[in-house]
């Protein structure tokens, strides 16, 4: 397997909120604020990116802002493949957090909504070992034909590929199976708990891991502070606990997973082994504010 890997998803920028107690309707409420890059596409490439891995990423951005993301992107060692949209502007999500680190989202995909067949080129096939898509690319129809397009293309390559669904929320507007053949056959997963049990409707987690094993070779569920677990059609076949750490920020908890542990596979490491670095990185990024690792 080449150690490349094609991120496909949004580029976001985060708007991170964090009042200093409950919101006060009509009034006001002191609060710290910070702007930072993010969406999930770009998270998992920069995390895959501070792994060492050789990663492409590709995402539509507003075109006054190509130049700066391309510059930030191969500065964390990233190869950008950036569409400049005249039409819209960037993504831009506002993030509340909670007291506990728990998040609400608003959400205006902006550029990323026109992501098209001409941005997805099959030549971005070349010299793969793994394409991986973040599930925000399904939920509209544009990027959604042009994403499915690419996978065509993978699969009759026989180029691996892995689907992390991204967003609960959007899943149950419209609906599990209708995502499910959105997607079609794929080797890799990555959900969370409560995207499992809506994907399967199934409450028992090895039910989960077995109904979801039916349409992807490798299903990997990410079970926050519980750790996580790697198995198939047969069930679960690893499963490690996550660290006990101070939780500051969850946002890109599960991209900084997920990153971590394509970054193992592709090293050619062993599933287990690949779910204690999905593991570690998940554990680090809860450790700071923002969805992408810290710099410096």
């Amino acid at each position: 397997m080449s150690a490349r890997v094609l991120v496909v998803g949004d580029v976001m920028t985060d708007i991170i909120v964090r009042p200093e107690g409950p919101m006060v309707p009509g009034s006001d409420r002191r609060a710290e604020i910070r702007n930072r890059p993010g969406g999930s596409g770009a998270n998992q490439a920069v995390w895959l990116g501070a792994a060492g891995a050789d990663v492409l990423f590709a995402a539509r951005v507003g075109a006054t802002d190509r130049a700066m993301y391309e510059n930030y992107f191969r500065g964390l060692g990233v190869v950008p493949v950036l569409a400049g949209d005249r039409d819209l502007p960037s993504g831009v999500l506002v993030t509340l957090l909670d007291p506990g680190g728990e998040r609400s989202f608003l959400t205006d995909r902006g550029a990323n909504l026109n992501l098209g067949p001409e941005d997805l080129p099959e030549t971005l096939l070349d010299g793969v070992g793994l394409v991986l898509v973040s599930g925000y690319s399904f939920f509209a129809s544009g990027p959604r034909r042009a994403v499915q397009g690419l996978l065509r293309s993978a699969r009759a390559r026989h180029i691996p590929i892995a689907i992390d669904p991204a967003s609960i929320g959007f899943l149950e507007e419209v609906g599990p199976q209708m995502f499910r053949d959105w997607v079609g056959p794929a080797d890799w997963i990555f959900a969370n708990e409560g995207e499992a049990e809506l994907l399967t409707a199934e409450a028992d987690f090895d039910g989960q891991m077995r109904s979801l094993g039916e349409q992807f070779k490798h299903v990997v569920i990410k079970r926050g502070r519980f750790g996580a677990a790697v198995g198939g059609r047969d069930g679960v076949s690893h499963s490690q606990p996550a660290p006990i750490v101070s939780v500051v920020d969850t946002t890109g908890a599960g991209d900084a997973f997920a990153a971590s542990f394509v970054a193992a596979l592709l090293r050619g490491v062993q599933h287990g082994s690949c779910l204690a670095a999905g593991i570690e990185g998940g554990a680090r990024a809860v450790q700071f504010i923002g969805g992408q690792p810290q710099q410096g």
